[in-house]
């Protein structure tokens, strides 16, 4: 196998990577925001943000190995999905700094003001999750390509599959919320965090049926690995564990009378039923980077350019994990309600 057939698979894995760590390392954060409403009152609201206060600043720097590596690996692919998609794209990263200042500034706020950073707080994240899934649900639909060149217009991304994918997004990360919080809390927060768990559960698991009965009718070739020759047989551990993994997390979400609850289990079955989600799109999406023309081999830059870019990786890669890894250990632990931060 030649340097340009493995490169391009090695890349995907890259790129694949960051986005998921990304999806699970930020969503929770997006969730607090998503949840936000559903504070009891101010110092509840304190008490929430207080959780990822610490750590939520450190969690862009995945959405930014994937975009860079996109536009080092794929550079066809990256400018396919700019040109195409540059409207919600740039809806996500306005909604994203708008979450990030309505954050550091709702600390410093008083009465009025610090409410209204709070609903700023809120409104960023909701739009950043929406967007982020109509972005996804835009890619698994299929652009329209000719050529290699986007054709379909401005709006030619929206759709009503993308729309559903954008409202599941939502859901699915007010999910990982309030796994966060049933984790990281104690007292009525915690309560009020299981109580929400469930009926999220159950929306999560809808807008999942949805996605997945729709697929057939899309155009990108997203079902046909699924089900070309005895393809789901051996796929088929990814929606059978989806479905343990679902189970496990509606028994932990609201433990019953008489079996001792544990605090990680929700957060830890969600985290393994978005990365079950998301390897589940990409075996369907293989080969494909863009559907349903624009394959990892079509997409790559030179060889030359992929290892050497590939080399910075292999420097760089280890200190983001090591220092995730060192500030989640830092901060690892219950959060109280009197904790502050400044």
């Amino acid at each position: 196998m030649t340097a340009s057939e493995w490169l391009p698979v090695v890349w995907f894995g890259v790129i694949g990577f960051g986005v998921l760590m990304y999806v699970l390392l930020d969503g929770f954060v997006l969730g607090l925001g998503i949840l936000a409403p559903f504070a009891k009152d101010e110092a509840q609201l304190d008490h929430m943000m207080n959780t990822a206060a610490p750590i939520w600043d450190g969690n862009e720097t995945w959405l930014v190995l994937g975009g860079a590596g996109l536009l080092a690996a794929f550079p066809k692919a990256y400018a396919v999905v700019l040109s195409s998609l540059y409207l919600p794209v740039l809806l996500m990263l306005l909604a994203l700094i708008f979450r990030g200042v309505a954050f550091e500034f709702r600390f410093k706020g008083q009465g009025f003001a610090k409410r209204a950073w709070g609903a700023a707080f809120s409104l960023g994240s909701i739009v950043t999750a929406f967007m982020q899934g109509v972005i996804l649900g835009a890619l698994v639909t299929g652009l329209p390509l000719t050529d290699g060149r986007y054709t379909g217009g401005a709006f030619g991304w929206f759709g009503l599959f993308s729309t559903l994918t954008g409202a599941a997004l939502v859901f699915g990360y007010a999910l990982l919320g309030a796994g966060w919080l049933i984790m990281k809390t104690e007292g009525d927060l915690h309560r009020r965090a299981r109580s929400m768990a469930r009926p999220l559960v159950l929306a999560v698991l809808v807008f999942m049926g949805l996605v997945s009965a729709s697929l057939p009718f899309l155009d990108s070739r997203l079902m046909s690995r699924w089900f070309a020759a005895d393809n789901f047989l051996w796929l088929s551990p990814v929606p059978v564990l989806t479905l343990g993994t679902a189970f496990l997390l509606w028994r932990d979400a609201l433990p019953s009378a008489g079996r001792t609850p544990h605090d990680a289990r929700p957060f830890l079955w969600t985290l393994l039923l978005f990365l079950l989600g998301f390897a589940g799109l990409l075996l369907g999406m293989w080969p494909f980077i863009v559907p349903p023309q624009l394959t990892i081999w079509d997409a790559a830059s030179p060889p030359e350019s992929q290892a050497f870019a590939l080399w910075g990786l292999v420097f760089l890669l280890p200190l983001i994990l090591g220092y995730t890894a060192w500030s989640y250990s830092v901060f690892k632990g219950k959060v109280l309600a009197d904790a502050g931060y400044h």
